[in-house]
C-alpha cells in the first residue's frame, strides 16, 4: 500500500492574506500576524489591559471604522466590541470576551482553477491507497473534489473522504481520503485536548482507524501543528506550541501502543524541520522513524518538502512505529505540483500544465511511504 501525505492549501477558496496574487508579501504576513494576534486576544476573559492592542491590531485588518477590511470582516452575532462615535476616537465597548459573540474572519478569494485541477492532478499520480491532506477547506468540498476534478484528470475518486471541523479559525483543516479496501472503522478527535498551557492543538491531531485488507489495524494520525510565519520575531511563541503539540502526540502513540495498537503512522505539516528543539520529543523521544530514513527512500532532488526544497524546509513527514517500518520498502517526495521558477541548478519536473506560481498545486510537495504486508 502507499501512505501520503500532502499539503493541499485549500481547494477552492484561500484568504485573501495568503494567496500569492493579493498584494506583496510583506503586506499580507502583518496581516496574518495581526489576525493571529487578535484571535487570541478576544478570546480572553478580560480586555483590561490590552485595549490599546486590541484597537491596532483591529487598525491593521482595516476594521476600527468598519466591520469590512480589505483582507478581513469583523462579524457580531450579539452586543458591540467597539463604540464608533461621529466624532473622537474608537474605544472598546466591550470589557471582555463575555460581552460581545463574535470574532474576526479573513476574507476569501477563488484559488485558480488550473492549480485546483493540479492538485487533483498531484493526487492521481501518487496513487496513493490512504492520503491525509492538510489544510482542506471542508468535508463537503474535499468530497466534491474528489469526486468531479479527481476524476476530471483522469484519477480515481475515493469513497471515503473525512474531514473533522478543527480550531482553526480560517477553516485549514485535516482530513483523509482512502480507498474502500482500507475501512475507516474508527476516528478520534484531539481537537479538545488541554495542558496547563491550554488547547494544544492549532487544529486537531484526528486518529483515522483504518482496517487492512490483510485485516489489520492501521491508525494514521493526521496532524498540522503550529505555522512558524505569523508568531513573534525567532518564532518563540510558535516554536514552543510546536512542542507542546509534539509532545501529546508523542503520549498519543504511547496510549495506542498500551492499547494493543502497533501499526501507527504520524503524518502531516509538522512545519518545523527535523533538527529542530520543538519536535525533539516526536522525532527522537518516541519510537517513530521518519519514511524518509529508509534506505529506499527517493527525495527527488532536493532534501526539504516545502518551497524551494532546501534541507531546512523538511516540515512534512510521514513517521512509522517501528511495528509499521517493518513494514516499509521505501518512499519518496513527489514535487511535480510545485513551482520551482527559473531554477537551473538541480532542477525537479513540474507538470506541463504548471506555468506559473499562482498554478501550482501547493507549495509544499507530497509525502509518501510505500508499505508491504500491511
Amino acid at each position: 500500500m502507499r501512505l501520503a501525505s500532502f499539503n493541499v492549501e485549500n481547494l477552492f477558496a484561500r484568504p485573501k492574506a495568503m494567496a500569492e496574487d493579493q498584494g506583496t508579501s510583506a503586506a499580507r504576513k502583518k496581516v496574518l500576524a495581526a489576525h493571529a494576534r487578535l484571535a487570541a486576544l478576544l478570546d480572553r476573559e478580560s480586555y483590561a489591559g490590552v485595549e490599546d492592542d486590541i484597537l491596532t491590531q483591529l487598525g491593521v485588518l482595516g476594521l476600527l471604522t468598519s466591520d469590512s477590511g480589505p483582507y478581513a470582516r469583523l462579524r457580531k452575532m450579539r452586543g458591540q466590541l467597539l463604540r464608533r462615535p461621529r466624532t473622537g476616537p474608537v474605544t472598546l465597548a466591550a470589557r471582555g470576551r463575555a460581552d460581545w459573540v463574535g470574532w474576526v474572519e479573513l476574507v476569501t478569494v477563488p484559488v485558480n482553477v488550473v492549480a485546483t485541477e493540479n492538485t487533483a492532478r498531484v493526487l492521481d499520480a501518487l496513487e496513493a491507497d490512504v492520503v491525509t491532506v492538510v489544510e482542506a477547506d471542508n468535508r463537503p468540498d474535499l468530497h466534491l473534489f474528489s469526486e468531479t476534478l479527481l476524476r476530471a484528470v483522469g484519477g480515481t475518486s475515493y469513497e471515503q473522504v473525512m474531514v473533522v471541523e478543527g480550531n482553526d479559525e480560517r477553516g485549514i483543516d485535516v482530513g483523509m481520503l482512502a480507498y474502500s479496501d482500507y475501512r475507516l472503522v474508527q476516528m478520534r478527535s484531539h481537537i479538545f485536548d488541554r495542558d496547563e498551557s491550554g488547547t494544544v492543538f492549532s487544529r486537531d491531531c484526528c486518529e483515522y482507524h483504518l482496517e487492512t485488507p490483510l485485516g489489520n489495524r492501521l491508525v494514521v494520525l493526521a496532524n498540522h501543528f503550529k505555522s512558524k510565519g505569523y508568531s513573534s520575531p525567532g518564532d518563540p511563541i510558535g516554536s514552543a506550541k510546536r512542542h507542546r503539540q509534539a509532545t501529546r502526540v508523542a503520549r498519543i502513540v504511547r496510549s495506542l501502543h498500551d492499547e494493543g495498537f502497533d501499526l501507527i503512522a504520524v503524518t502531516g505539516d509538522l512545519n518545523d524541520d527535523p533538527g529542530s528543539d520543538a519536535l525533539a520529543p516526536l522525532l527522537v523521544d518516541s519510537k517513530l522513524t521518519d519514511i524518509s530514513a529508509h534506505p529506499a527512500f527517493d527525495w527527488n532532488h532536493r532534501r526539504g518538502t516545502y518551497g524551494s526544497g532546501n534541507e531546512k524546509d523538511k516540515i512534512d513527514y510521514v513517521l512509522l512505529s517501528d511495528a509499521l517500518f517493518a513494514h516499509a520498502e521505501g518512499g519518496g517526495v513527489f514535487r511535480k505540483g510545485v513551482w520551482r521558477g527559473p531554477r537551473t541548478k538541480d532542477p525537479w519536473e513540474m507538470f506541463p500544465t504548471l506555468t506559473s506560481k499562482v498554478e501550482e498545486a501547493s507549495d509544499h510537495a507530497a509525502i509518501y511511504a510505500d508499505l508491504s504486508g500491511v
